[in-house]
């Protein structure tokens, strides 16, 4: 058994990941849903020898000093692999996620139409969010591969490991990955505003420095995308405005209402079909009743400013799951299951359903009145027609 014949096998089931540990059979996730193949379970040496085969000596080294490691590799013309090993119960470990060669767009992964119009801002911050999993890294990718399709600029991206590798279009994207080309994000960020950058990606704000400069560099005009481990717009201001000590939280919060431009929170959920699985996305664009709740530390309010910012392109997340299951394209019990606020959820059909009978029986109300008033006339001209001929019978007895 070779690594590369159990990649190909993922990608030929579509499957989204490969773990690698012990005493287990290999394992692929198709669909959200973990599945062991028919292979032997892996010794612990087995788990070894294909872990290694990864790696380069130098990454052979670094491994065995930090016990973790993220990496990435190609089959050529296949695909791309991001990778990270690691140690469980003292036996080498792999995850290895299929990054597909092709760059996504936004309209392949099924995002709102608004993220290109996000995509082409000047400046802000754009934080997209979600659990381990959701998309975040193919959203970002979507939304740098439209910006370098319909705009001339400069894109810098910070990650670990580079997943997608874009080509140059009309922009020039240069794409920086961790402990190849930089020692950390922090460090990255401090630098890139020195090279002359339009449009910076930060694969993940992990600390208060990079979270801090990410936030310095939206200020100073530069348009920031980056990704956060939040499930949606409250949490995820919560979380940066927490990292910060208490005596510079007042100051981070009108920085980061000032530089904020939009909150993407998704997450994927298994499709009704039973293949492959669909988006849900809130999305909060930052208005100025925003901005003034993220100073004045209302974030409480923030759920209904979104709720009611329809026309500024705001979505909540029981929106987008309730628009989905409309379309059918996911189940009613998968998005109760997957909501935040399940009782709002399943009001929001409650009412609807009772707005549909209520419309449904003033319509039969309507029509009924309308056939009964056609059913009046049509008696009245009856009527009429034959009093009408009952006065020509009469008339003409009279006349003979």
């Amino acid at each position: 058994m070779k690594i590369q014949n159990l990649l190909l096998l993922c990608v030929e089931k579509h499957a989204s990941d490969l773990i690698l540990t012990a005493n287990t059979p290999p394992i692929i996730r198709k669909d959200g849903e973990v599945i062991r193949t028919d292979f032997e379970p892996l010794t612990p040496e087995k788990v070894q020898e294909l872990v290694k085969s990864l790696l380069t000596p130098e990454q052979v080294k670094e491994f065995a000093l930090k016990k973790d490691l993220d990496l990435s590799m190609e089959i050529k013309g296949i695909s791309r692999f991001r990778i990270n090993v690691y140690y469980q119960k003292g036996t080498m470990a792999a995850a290895l996620r299929i990054v597909p060669l092709e760059v996504p767009t936004i309209e392949g992964l099924n995002l709102p139409p608004i993220l290109k119009k996000l995509a082409l801002l000047p400046r802000g911050l754009i934080l997209v969010t979600g659990p381990a999993g959701s998309g975040k890294s193919s959203t970002l990718a979507a939304m740098i591969q439209y910006i370098n399709s319909n705009k001339r600029c400069h894109i810098i991206t910070i990650e670990d490991p580079i997943e997608y590798m874009h080509e140059n279009d009309l922009s020039i994207v240069e794409q920086r990955e961790l402990n190849i080309d930089t020692d950390s994000f922090a460090d990255a960020l401090k630098h890139v505003v020195r090279q002359s950058p339009d449009v910076i990606l930060v694969g993940e704000m992990r600390d208060l420095d990079t979270i801090s400069t990410a936030i310095t560099a939206a200020e100073t005009g530069h348009l920031v995308l980056a990704t956060l481990h939040t499930i949606d717009a409250p949490q995820t201001v919560h979380r940066i405005i927490d990292v910060f000590p208490g005596n510079q939280q007042e100051q981070i919060r009108t920085q980061f209402a000032g530089s904020l431009a939009a909150i993407i929170s998704q997450q994927l959920l298994p499709s009704a079909a039973g293949k492959g699985r669909v988006p849900a996305v809130e999305i909060l664009i930052n208005t100025p009743g925003i901005r003034s709740q993220i100073m004045h530390n209302d974030i409480q309010q923030i759920p209904l400013h979104i709720h009611t910012g329809k026309d500024a392109g705001m979505i909540t997340m029981n929106q987008s799951l309730k628009r989905l299951v409309e379309e059918g394209k996911i189940k009613l019990e998968t998005a109760a299951a997957r909501s935040s606020s399940p009782l709002e959820f399943t009001e929001m059909f409650t009412i609807g359903k009772e707005v549909r009978v209520r419309t449904f029986f003033s319509a039969f109300s309507s029509l009924t009145r309308i056939l009964l008033k056609r059913r009046y006339l049509l008696y009245r001209a009856v009527k009429r027609g034959i009093e009408t001929h009952n006065e020509d019978l009469v008339r003409m007895r009279g006349h003979r």
